[in-house]
């Protein structure tokens, strides 16, 4: 009977014992629901708990994917420099940065003062042909105002850039004219060459400027060691000064083809990351070549693994001034809105053990970004003495002491030269009133001008037509005022410049560099050790 009794009483019992734990169930998720989510999330659970909460509770609408966007980026530098977040409408242009062509509208341009001011205009391109001038000021995009803290290189970049055929109205502000000026420009494919000159020094000596290492840089180089082959070159100089790196392959294929077989280039490792080492395969044409390799503070990343192979090796001699110190190793990673992340994975290590890598605190982007300027102040620009080496020391092949702690060290300092720097030099090339000038009077004399075919030519004539003293009457009416004194002592400075910018417009980037290199200290450097025969030598031997 009693058993009977229970059974009929069980349904009721338990529908009671349901009631009582909704209501303490719900008792303890309104009172004490924040300890509760402390104890059971953390890490990208809180986050994602976090999101749905702002979504669900907040006091107005907000953008999610926006909100996403902006505290990724946070997180990441929180890590390193060089982590990074790059949106989905940005990331085909990141990923077209070191391919040899894309399509835009074919100018260098500069962010200064939150302003894109326009470096240089590309021969026969679209703005070219649309009359945009070197020194202009693009303040409008699309008929809306471009100015401010929105102006950075990547949206600047992403406006300008876009498929072939397409058009952008962009308003120009012209130093020395009041108004905006508008221009339709029709974009086109610009053809991007990673090498932009190559020629021979003298009757033996050859030269390569490397600007990049992009994706066409390994078969562009092979191409311009045949032709200075067929000139009779022995001897190479291969510039990397502020060549901000690239892909990391084409500095591996470039080193190959200097290195005898089964010599390590480059070696990366990681926490999650074994270690990889990249060797010479022996097939490389120019393994006894002598080589000079130049570098300076804007040489990074890729620069830097191959200069670093060349001085470990003991194959080559590094001249100039400290590398930049980029040596991190990043991964992309996609997300599926089309977004991406690029995650530092491992770090870049030369043959002899040395990490590229500068020091860097993490969550301190500003104090790393000021590291150039911190060393142009400290006096490392101008004295060898001047820069302190506190990373460990390593050894070459044949036991030469090189150290790490960041970047590369040139065998050979060659000081920044500001022997007639004046603050009117750096106000005309600040302004872009050089630029200007320069492109005004091409523009002018591009009849005259076009009569001279090579280099040496051209700058004999520029230098009989007194280009200072018309720039600085130029200037004078553009808002810049003459100061006689200054002008007298960086005369040398002001007429380079001109000069070269004028050969720039009328011939090309490599008649540019071979005008520039005429009294460059740094190309002289490299020279002497041609003649000198200042290569790597085991320590006894220079002890003697």
């Amino acid at each position: 009977m009693d058993n009977n009794k229970n059974k009929r009483y069980m349904p009721l019992i338990m529908a009671i014992c349901v009631i009582v734990g909704i209501f303490i169930g719900t008792f303890y998720a309104n009172h004490f629901s924040g300890n509760r989510l402390n104890i059971i999330n953390n890490g990208s659970s809180r986050l994602s708990n976090l999101l749905h909460i702002i979504d669900d509770q907040y006091v107005d609408s907000v953008n999610i994917n926006d909100l996403v966007d902006k505290a990724i980026p946070q997180i990441l530098a929180e890590l390193d420099p060089h982590s990074v977040y790059i949106s989905a409408k940005d990331v085909e242009t990141a990923n077209s940065d070191l391919k040899s062509s894309f399509s835009g509208i074919g100018i260098e341009f500069m962010i200064r003062q939150d302003t894109i001011q326009v470096q240089n205009v590309i021969k026969d391109g679209p703005s070219e042909n649309a009359g945009l001038l070197a020194g202009d000021k693009i303040v409008e995009i699309d008929s809306k105002p471009f100015v401010g803290s929105q102006v950075t290189n990547e949206e600047a970049t992403h406006r300008l850039k876009g498929p072939k055929g397409t058009q952008v109205k962009v308003g120009v502000l012209r130093y020395g004219e009041k108004g905006i000026r508008e221009f339709t420009i029709t974009r086109d494919d610009i053809i991007t060459k990673s090498i932009t000159a190559a020629y021979m020094l003298n009757d033996s000596i050859g030269y390569m400027r490397i600007k990049s290492f992009g994706e066409a840089t390994y078969t562009e180089m092979l191409s311009a060691l045949a032709s200075l082959t067929a000139q009779g070159m022995s001897g190479l100089v291969i510039d990397l000064r502020d060549n901000g790196g690239g892909y990391l392959q084409a500095a591996v294929n470039m080193a190959n083809e200097f290195l005898p077989k089964n010599r390590l280039i480059v070696y990366t490792q990681g926490r999650k990351s074994p270690r990889t080492d990249y060797k010479s395969d022996g097939r490389g044409n120019f393994q006894t070549l002598p080589l000079v390799v130049l570098i300076n503070e804007g040489s990074a990343s890729s620069s830097e693994i191959f200069s670093g192979a060349m001085q470990d090796n003991d194959r080559a001699t590094i001249v100039g001034r400290r590398s930049f110190g980029k040596g991190l190793v990043q991964q992309q990673i996609g997300f599926p809105d089309g977004s991406m992340i690029r995650l530092t994975v491992a770090r870049y290590y030369t043959p002899s053990g040395r990490c590229i890598q500068k020091p860097y605190q993490p969550g301190d982007d500003a104090d790393y970004e000021a590291d150039l300027l911190n060393r142009y102040e400290h006096g490392e620009y101008f004295s060898q003495d001047s820069i302190k080496q506190t990373g460990p020391a390593y050894h070459t092949t044949i036991g030469r002491v090189v150290y790490g702690g960041g970047g590369i060290m040139p065998d050979i300092f060659v000081p920044e030269d500001t022997t007639n720097y004046t603050s009117y030099y750096k106000q005309a090339i600040m302004s872009g009133l050089m630029l200007q000038y320069a492109f005004i009077y091409t523009d002018a004399n591009r009849q005259k001008l076009s009569d001279y075919n090579d280099m040496r030519p051209l700058a004999d004539y520029l230098k009989q037509q007194g280009l200072v003293e018309k720039f600085a009457n130029f200037a004078d009416k553009n808002g810049m005022r003459r100061r006689n004194l200054m002008i007298m002592k960086s005369h040398s400075l002001l007429e380079q410049f001109l000069d070269g910018r004028i050969i720039y417009n009328i011939l090309d980037e490599q008649a540019w560099n071979e005008f520039n290199n005429e009294t460059d200290p740094t190309i002289k450097a490299a020279l002497k050790v041609f003649k000198t025969g200042a290569f790597p030598k085991k320590p006894e031997q220079t002890k003697k």
